[in-house]
Protein backbone atom coordinates (compact mmCIF):
# COMPACT_ATOMS: atom_id res chain seq x y z
CA UNK A 1 0.00 0.00 0.00
CA UNK A 2 1.36 3.66 -0.87
CA UNK A 3 2.46 5.90 1.62
CA UNK A 4 1.18 8.76 0.09
CA UNK A 5 -2.65 9.82 0.84
CA UNK A 6 -4.60 11.55 -1.91
CA UNK A 7 -6.72 13.80 0.11
CA UNK A 8 -6.84 12.97 4.11
CA UNK A 9 -9.80 15.23 4.71
CA UNK A 10 -11.67 12.45 2.23
CA UNK A 11 -10.04 9.27 4.54
CA UNK A 12 -11.64 11.25 7.53
CA UNK A 13 -15.12 12.35 6.46
CA UNK A 14 -14.57 16.09 7.36
CA UNK A 15 -14.23 18.99 5.58
CA UNK A 16 -10.54 20.76 4.59
CA UNK A 17 -11.43 23.30 6.75
CA UNK A 18 -11.59 20.97 9.96
CA UNK A 19 -10.27 21.85 13.18
CA UNK A 20 -7.70 19.69 15.35
CA UNK A 21 -10.65 18.85 17.56
CA UNK A 22 -12.74 17.99 14.94
CA UNK A 23 -10.18 15.70 13.06
CA UNK A 24 -9.24 14.09 16.83
CA UNK A 25 -13.00 13.18 16.80
CA UNK A 26 -13.17 11.86 13.38
CA UNK A 27 -10.67 9.91 13.89
CA UNK A 28 -11.54 7.99 16.96
CA UNK A 29 -15.34 7.55 15.82
CA UNK A 30 -13.84 6.11 12.14
CA UNK A 31 -10.72 3.68 14.34
CA UNK A 32 -13.84 2.09 16.35
CA UNK A 33 -15.53 1.75 12.95
CA UNK A 34 -12.73 0.08 11.31
CA UNK A 35 -10.81 -1.97 14.55
CA UNK A 36 -10.24 -5.61 13.33
CA UNK A 37 -11.22 -6.79 16.05
CA UNK A 38 -14.69 -5.64 15.01
CA UNK A 39 -14.78 -8.42 12.86
CA UNK A 40 -14.71 -12.35 13.07
CA UNK A 41 -13.88 -13.06 9.11
CA UNK A 42 -10.51 -12.82 8.44
CA UNK A 43 -10.49 -11.69 4.96
CA UNK A 44 -13.07 -8.24 6.91
CA UNK A 45 -10.25 -8.00 8.99
CA UNK A 46 -7.65 -7.64 7.01
CA UNK A 47 -9.80 -5.33 4.89
CA UNK A 48 -10.42 -3.32 8.68
CA UNK A 49 -6.57 -3.61 8.90
CA UNK A 50 -6.28 -1.89 5.58
CA UNK A 51 -8.39 1.00 6.43
CA UNK A 52 -7.04 1.54 9.84
CA UNK A 53 -3.59 2.28 7.93
CA UNK A 54 -5.37 4.74 5.96
CA UNK A 55 -6.88 6.27 8.71
CA UNK A 56 -3.12 6.92 10.73
CA UNK A 57 -1.84 8.37 7.34
CA UNK A 58 -4.85 10.75 6.75
CA UNK A 59 -5.34 11.43 10.77
CA UNK A 60 -1.32 12.79 10.60
CA UNK A 61 -1.90 14.42 7.36
CA UNK A 62 -4.65 16.15 8.28
CA UNK A 63 -3.22 17.05 11.69
CA UNK A 64 0.03 18.57 9.68
CA UNK A 65 -2.45 20.44 7.62
CA UNK A 66 -4.63 21.97 10.27
CA UNK A 67 -1.86 23.03 12.44
CA UNK A 68 -0.30 25.07 9.46
CA UNK A 69 -3.45 26.96 9.38
CA UNK A 70 -3.87 27.36 13.03
CA UNK A 71 -2.13 30.39 13.60
CA UNK A 72 0.41 30.77 16.86
CA UNK A 73 -1.36 32.27 20.02
CA UNK A 74 1.02 34.42 22.09
CA UNK A 75 0.83 34.63 25.41
CA UNK A 76 -1.09 37.33 27.29
CA UNK A 77 0.87 40.53 28.68
CA UNK A 78 0.14 42.08 31.91
CA UNK A 79 -1.39 45.50 30.97
CA UNK A 80 1.54 47.47 32.32
CA UNK A 81 4.25 45.60 29.96
CA UNK A 82 2.06 45.51 26.81
CA UNK A 83 2.39 49.37 27.33
CA UNK A 84 5.57 49.58 28.14
CA UNK A 85 6.55 47.75 25.10
CA UNK A 86 3.76 49.70 23.27
CA UNK A 87 5.39 52.85 24.14
CA UNK A 88 9.00 51.87 23.09
CA UNK A 89 7.54 50.84 19.37
CA UNK A 90 5.47 53.91 18.83
CA UNK A 91 8.74 55.82 19.78
CA UNK A 92 10.43 54.18 16.82
CA UNK A 93 7.65 54.62 14.50
CA UNK A 94 6.92 50.42 14.14
CA UNK A 95 3.43 51.09 14.34
CA UNK A 96 2.05 47.68 13.44
CA UNK A 97 4.44 46.18 15.91
CA UNK A 98 3.04 48.26 18.70
CA UNK A 99 -0.83 47.35 18.10
CA UNK A 100 0.26 43.77 17.86
CA UNK A 101 1.94 44.49 21.32
CA UNK A 102 -1.03 46.02 22.88
CA UNK A 103 -3.37 43.47 21.74
CA UNK A 104 -1.75 40.48 23.76
CA UNK A 105 -3.57 41.99 26.63
CA UNK A 106 -7.10 41.35 27.77
CA UNK A 107 -7.15 43.96 30.33
CA UNK A 108 -7.63 47.70 29.22
CA UNK A 109 -7.71 51.05 30.82
CA UNK A 110 -7.72 54.64 29.77
CA UNK A 111 -4.40 55.04 28.83
CA UNK A 112 -4.29 51.31 26.56
CA UNK A 113 -6.88 53.42 24.41
CA UNK A 114 -4.73 56.49 24.71
CA UNK A 115 -1.86 54.41 23.21
CA UNK A 116 -4.07 52.70 20.79
CA UNK A 117 -5.46 56.49 19.19
CA UNK A 118 -1.46 57.07 18.93
CA UNK A 119 -0.77 53.91 16.98
CA UNK A 120 -3.73 54.57 14.64
CA UNK A 121 -2.95 57.79 14.41
CA UNK A 122 0.57 56.96 13.18
CA UNK A 123 -1.05 54.16 10.70
CA UNK A 124 -3.34 56.91 9.41
CA UNK A 125 -6.42 55.21 10.08
CA UNK A 126 -7.85 58.29 11.79
CA UNK A 127 -11.76 57.50 12.64
CA UNK A 128 -10.45 54.72 14.38
CA UNK A 129 -7.98 56.34 16.36
CA UNK A 130 -10.83 58.75 16.98
CA UNK A 131 -12.85 56.22 19.14
CA UNK A 132 -9.53 54.89 21.06
CA UNK A 133 -8.97 58.73 22.22
CA UNK A 134 -13.06 58.87 22.30
CA UNK A 135 -12.88 55.56 24.68
CA UNK A 136 -10.00 57.05 26.70
CA UNK A 137 -11.94 60.32 27.46
CA UNK A 138 -15.03 58.30 28.45
CA UNK A 139 -13.14 56.04 30.96
CA UNK A 140 -10.96 59.31 32.71
CA UNK A 141 -12.58 62.33 32.00
CA UNK A 142 -10.71 64.84 33.75
CA UNK A 143 -7.82 63.93 31.95
CA UNK A 144 -6.95 66.91 29.23
CA UNK A 145 -4.52 64.96 27.51
CA UNK A 146 -6.55 62.37 26.05
CA UNK A 147 -9.59 65.45 25.31
CA UNK A 148 -7.14 67.13 23.26
CA UNK A 149 -6.24 64.17 21.51
CA UNK A 150 -9.58 63.13 20.76
CA UNK A 151 -10.28 66.59 20.13
CA UNK A 152 -7.09 66.26 17.44
CA UNK A 153 -8.18 63.08 16.11
CA UNK A 154 -11.64 64.32 15.15
CA UNK A 155 -10.11 66.73 13.41
CA UNK A 156 -7.89 64.94 11.72
CA UNK A 157 -10.22 62.57 11.21
CA UNK A 158 -12.46 65.18 8.97
CA UNK A 159 -9.69 66.76 7.13
CA UNK A 160 -8.27 63.76 5.70
CA UNK A 161 -12.02 62.42 4.14
CA UNK A 162 -11.57 64.90 2.18
CA UNK A 163 -10.01 65.01 -1.42
CA UNK A 164 -7.01 66.43 -1.66
CA UNK A 165 -6.26 64.88 1.46
CA UNK A 166 -7.28 61.51 0.31
CA UNK A 167 -5.21 61.65 -2.61
CA UNK A 168 -2.21 62.68 -1.10
CA UNK A 169 -2.38 60.24 1.50
CA UNK A 170 -3.05 57.56 -1.24
CA UNK A 171 0.17 58.99 -3.30
CA UNK A 172 2.45 58.66 0.19
CA UNK A 173 1.53 55.62 0.92
CA UNK A 174 2.82 54.85 -2.63
CA UNK A 175 6.35 55.90 -2.13
CA UNK A 176 7.01 55.66 1.53
CA UNK A 177 8.34 52.79 2.19
CA UNK A 178 7.08 50.34 4.25
CA UNK A 179 7.69 49.66 8.19
CA UNK A 180 8.14 46.58 10.23
CA UNK A 181 7.25 44.65 7.41
CA UNK A 182 3.70 45.02 7.33
CA UNK A 183 1.26 46.06 4.96
CA UNK A 184 0.44 49.69 3.98
CA UNK A 185 -2.50 51.56 5.51
CA UNK A 186 -5.47 51.07 3.72
CA UNK A 187 -3.65 48.14 2.14
CA UNK A 188 -4.79 44.34 3.22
Amino acid sequence: MSETILNPFLVLEVSEDADLETIKAAYHRLVKRWHPDQFSDSTEQEIAQTHLVQLNLAYREAVKAAERRTPQITPDLPLPEAKSLSKRLIGLRQYESALRQLARTPVKDAEYYYLEGQILTGLRQYGSAHQAYRAAVQMEPTNREYHRAAFNAALTYKKHRRLPYRIADWAGDLIRPRRSGGARPGQP
